[in-house]
């Protein structure tokens, strides 16, 4: 309204009606105030609208950024570095990548059921219907390693717990010895859990081997390792995000309930991540693996071995043992021993030389000893039944019993029908070494070779004097009664048994150029047994076993080509085996044993004595893997044909039938190769690097 009687006074203006704009002016000043009173009282309202609506407006977008957060709550818990939803958990690298994940499989956790104790160092969560309890615990062991302990009990008898990690985005290793062993772990197919116990991979191939640890490292600085009282197996699926999975159970599974425990299944693990592989790797074996106590003997780290086994098999007498010993001399090779193996005594569970195969043992000892040869024997935990010792075992209780504790559970093993000796019994730890010893008292044996001793062997039901939860403990038992004869001596099982002083031999070979127990294989089980806490490495014999229908070339002797590569490899590795002979050859392969034999006595050997015993104390690999001076570079994480003997040598043997030339990755630093190149402060990866059939490519760093 004011606007409007405004323009009209000056529309009349302009007009020259000045007497009526006078008249129409006095009359209406009187009135004017009252009017802009009138219209501030009427604005007031509305003015109280509006900050009202802005208020309202503030409350909503705080009430739905409350809201917000309370479902962020709901839907995730942090602790640290790791997440944890319903149906997992993520540890993430602090405002980086995702570096491990874990799933849930046997049941989701509610959420809102979770509570942080105070200081916010755990977590403890159950499920709806409250059958779960979860825990987790953040540890900070160093400023760059962060720890996660993780424990999921049910309360439902005879259940069980699955958590599976997903591997597609980085590269793992450790574990156990497998029959196709890959660096790093290569997944296959699609594996329903099985019992992740000790066994014979030679013979039941789609198994796990008799060196294991529940310990796995990756590529992102992650390892985890599975507590001991986990009755655990192992399963997989690599076509689902490379899902590798952690399965907890006690039905229809060979582990058992502590005594007393009740049937409720609990899956617990540790998760660390730290800055780089080598400093997380050697965290978590200092902290889960004991070191060696001492070396086995300096001389089977710088002298071959000889053994009996491939040449002779169970044909094996003691005219042959003599004609082995005499060729070792006459084509002048050194020798840390003669192992006499398989079929030496009459019957399997005797332990005495067959005075028919041998008929003068005694003599033949001692002519073996003045010509400077050590002997070990060939031992094994079975008695057969048809053995004079089976009566005593079975009336002195020194056997693995059937489930009624009666009877001895037989087992069939590649030798026939036998009873396994029960070492949870002092008394037949007692008379097992008593019998070693009368033939280190008798003859002079120096130590012996320890074969089998894997759950493969155990009935499918059996009882022990002392219960076995695990039945790998049976395996870590065996290994601990060999320990007192390993200074020349060997097993073929590993189960938290690093600290003992023993070789610990890879399954046997077959004479093959494959990664299915063929020359392939060696070096990513030589690189899984380092990890897993294992320095003093056997490898199998040079070429192979020779078994029927499992050998390239010849049935009687292994492919000329595949012994040669095969040789060269061994003579870089802790020990070195032979059993064919490179005389079943011809001079050229003599010739070529000849120089790497003694380029191990002369360089190689001392070399890795040194770090043998460096072990002792630090408990560092011997064999090494490329990430162990590269743990950044993504090509050394992935190299399965190379290794490292500590820090500054490094062996890229030739594995390939026909080649004489190789790509080689060569970490940062300053190099000499075997042959005099030299290549200075570059990483750099050698392509088609010429080496001959006489030939390792191997490199010194220069300091």
């Amino acid at each position: 309204m004011p606007h409007n009687y405004n323009r009209q006074l000056q529309h009349r203006a302009g007009r020259g009606e000045n007497t009526r704009i006078d008249a129409m002016y006095q009359v209406v000043p009187g009135n004017l105030p009252a009017a802009r009173e009138k219209q501030s009282k009427e604005a007031k309202p509305l003015i109280c609208s509006v900050l009202l609506g802005v208020l309202l407006i503030i409350a909503a977008v705080v009430a739905w950024c409350y809201y917000s957060a309370s479902l962020k709550k709901v839907n995730c818990f942090k602790i640290d570095d790791l997440e944890l939803y319903e149906d997992g958990f993520i540890i993430k690298k602090t405002d980086g990548p995702d570096l491990f994940e874990m799933g849930f499989k046997s049941a989701p956790i509610n959420l809102e059921s979770c509570f942080k104790d105070e200081t916010g160092v755990w977590i403890n969560c159950t499920n709806a219907d409250k059958e779960v309890d979860f825990f987790i615990e953040t540890l900070k062991p160093k400023d760059s390693i962060t720890c996660f302990n993780i424990k999921w009990r049910t309360v439902v008898l005879d259940s069980a717990v699955e958590h599976c990690m997903y591997w597609a985005d980085g590269y793992w290793y450790g574990g156990a010895e497998t029959s196709s062993q890959h660096w790093p772990i290569k997944l296959s197919g699609v594996v329903d859990p099985k019992p992740y116990v000790t066994g014979d991979v030679h013979s039941l191939r789609e198994g796990f081997g008799g060196i294991m640890e529940r310990y796995w490292i990756s590529n992102k600085s992650v390892a985890i390792r599975v507590n001991d009282s986990v009755p655990l197996h192992i399963g997989w699926n690599s076509s689902n995000r490379e899902a590798f999975c952690l399965h907890a159970r006690y039905k229809d599974s060979p582990f058992k309930l502590p005594t007393g425990q009740q049937p409720f299944v609990h899956l617990s693990y540790q998760v660390c991540a730290g800055s780089d592989m080598k400093s997380i790797h050697r965290y978590m074996a200092k902290k889960h693996f004991k070191k060696p106590e001492v070396t086995p003997s300096e001389s089977m780290f710088m002298y071959p071995l000889w053994s009996t086994w491939a040449l002779y098999k169970t044909k094996v007498n003691q005219d042959k043992v003599l004609h082995y010993a005499e060729k070792i001399k006459k084509y002048q090779f050194n020798c840390s021993h003669i192992e006499i193996d398989d079929r030496y005594s009459s019957s399997y569970g005797e332990f005495d030389f067959d005075p028919v195969k041998f008929p003068n043992a005694l003599e033949m000892l001692q002519k073996l000893s003045k010509d400077g040869f050590q002997v070990t024997l060939w031992v094994h935990p079975f008695v057969n039944y048809n053995s004079p010792s089976f009566v005593k075992g079975i009336e002195s209780s020194y056997f693995v019993m059937d489930t009624s504790g009666r009877l001895p559970g037989l087992v069939e093993w590649w030798n026939g029908i036998a009873a396994v000796l029960d070492f949870t019994n002092p008394e037949t730890k007692d008379w097992f070494q008593k019998k070693l010893e009368h033939l280190r008292s008798k003859y002079g044996i120096v130590s012996f070779k320890f074969d089998a001793g894997e759950t493969t062997y155990l009935p499918v039901e059996f009882s022990t004097q002392k219960p076995l939860s695990d039945p790998s403990i049976y395996s870590k038992l065996y290994a601990e009664v060999a320990s007192s004869h390993c200074k020349l001596g060997e097993v073929r099982v590993g189960y938290r048994t690093q600290m003992l002083p023993c070789f610990v031999r890879m399954i046997d070979r077959d004479s093959v150029w494959g990664y299915e127990l063929g020359l392939k294989s060696v070096i990513p089980t030589a690189l899984t047994m380092s990890i897993l806490g294992y320095p003093f490495i056997l490898p199998d014999m040079i070429g192979g076993n020779v078994y029927p229908n499992k050998t390239d070339g010849f049935d009687e002797i292994p492919d000329r080509e595949l012994y040669i590569r095969w040789l060269e490899l061994s003579a870089f590795l802790p020990a070195m085996q032979f059993s064919i002979p490179p005389w079943q050859y011809d001079a050229e392969v003599l010739k070529i044993a000849s120089k790497f034999t003694q380029l191990r006595e002369r360089v190689v050997g001392p070399l890795i004595f040194r770090l043998a015993e460096e072990a002792t104390k630090t408990g560092n690999p011997i064999i090494r893997p490329l990430w162990w001076v590269s743990p950044e570079n993504k090509d050394a994480h992935k190299v399965d044909t190379q290794f490292l003997i500590g820090d500054d040598f490094m062996v890229a043997p030739i594995l390939e039938k026909g080649k004489q030339a190789r790509d080689i990755f060569l970490p940062k630093g300053k190099w000499q190769s075997f042959n005099g190149d030299i290549f200075d402060n570059t990483l750099v990866i050698l392509v088609d690097y010429a080496v001959s059939l006489d030939e390792v490519a191997y490199f010194t760093r220069m300091i």
